[in-house]
């Protein structure tokens, strides 16, 4: 149910608070898709669902008491401010493993934390959203508390290599050393959260498998947590394929981002046909992310958004 909130800004200075040409304005507004916000004179409006409303005000008064604390605002202040927010909303129940050095990997967003309870849910589900929103290293994380728990007795970790920009026949090295470099994004974040000499023991023994899409054809994915990232870059075929792999007891994630595909011109992505297809199947999960979901560099945000 949509509501609507008046805030009263009479006490403000509003050229410092919403910036030049409304600058700061239009930044809040990117940070929260779910609403929708008016600014007229003295009193901003707000619109939308009731625990958005409640999550938007809550940083709304931390905006109003850093601005009141130092008279001007930009746009770090305020990603720093929404990211204090979102913190705070997250419990420590939500800690998803203990990384390297008792590192806490937990959701640092409301869609990430969505993604925990959607495939707790689910056996399968669709993370969809912008570079940077943390689809893929929360998937992974949530792999590996899967595995640490023994719900699963493998993870399968795979990516189309699709050549962007770049030919594989023109980089040295075998097969595996030619593909690499497309599947560095798993590596890293599995390295937060397993020690090295445990991690390389697991991908010697395939505890832990990182392919290529092709590699998965043919095959029956039984007790795994299997995660297949940047699938904008799968065509349609492809995609049923690898979604027909799933065997018993056994989680599916599937990430992308719909606005980066880097298939030639004459492939079409496959990603929003399927989700097209699979909308009306209860038992399969979509989060969408957001750019207010980007946890990088602020800057990154409004890259995201100038782009589209």
């Amino acid at each position: 149910m949509t509501i609507e909130k008046k805030i009263d800004l009479q006490d403000l200075d509003l050229l410092s608070f919403w910036g030049v040409n409304n600058r700061n304005f239009r930044f809040i507004e990117a940070l929260f898709p779910e609403l929708v916000l008016n600014e007229r004179g003295n009193v901003l409006t707000v619109s939308g669902e009731e625990k958005n409303l409640e999550v938007f005000e809550s940083f709304f008064t931390s905006l109003l008491d850093l601005q009141s604390a130092n008279g001007m605002l930009d746009e770090k202040s305020i990603m720093s401010v929404k990211s204090g927010k979102v913190m705070e909303s997250l419990t420590e129940d939500t800690v998803l493993v203990y990384g390297v050095n008792g590192l806490k990997i937990k959701p640092r967003t409301c869609n990430q934390e969505r993604m925990v309870r959607e495939i707790e849910r689910n056996d399968m589900l669709f993370a969809i959203g912008p570079a940077g929103s943390g689809k893929t290293y929360t998937a992974v994380a949530l792999a590996v508390r899967a595995l640490k728990s023994r719900q699963v007795r493998r993870i399968i970790l795979t990516r189309p290599a699709v050549e962007a920009g770049e030919a594989l026949g023109f980089l040295p090295g075998d097969l595996k050393d030619k593909l690499d470099p497309y599947l560095q994004p798993l590596y890293d974040a599995l390295r937060d959260m397993i020690s090295q000499q445990k991690l390389d023991a697991y991908l010697q023994d395939k505890t832990i498998e990182i392919a290529p899409l092709a590699f998965m054809r043919g095959r029956t994915l039984e007790n795994a947590f299997v995660i297949l990232d940047e699938a904008q870059n799968a065509t349609t075929l492809q995609l049923k394929m690898f979604l027909t792999r799933m065997g018993r007891h056994s989680k599916f994630i599937i990430t992308g981002d719909v606005t980066q595909t880097d298939l030639p011109a004459h492939q079409t992505s496959g990603l929003l046909p399927t989700l097209d297809k699979l909308k009306g199947i209860d038992a399969i999960s979509i989060v969408e992310l957001q750019p207010s979901d980007i946890i990088r560099h602020p800057l990154v945000t409004e890259i995201v958004r100038a782009l589209g």
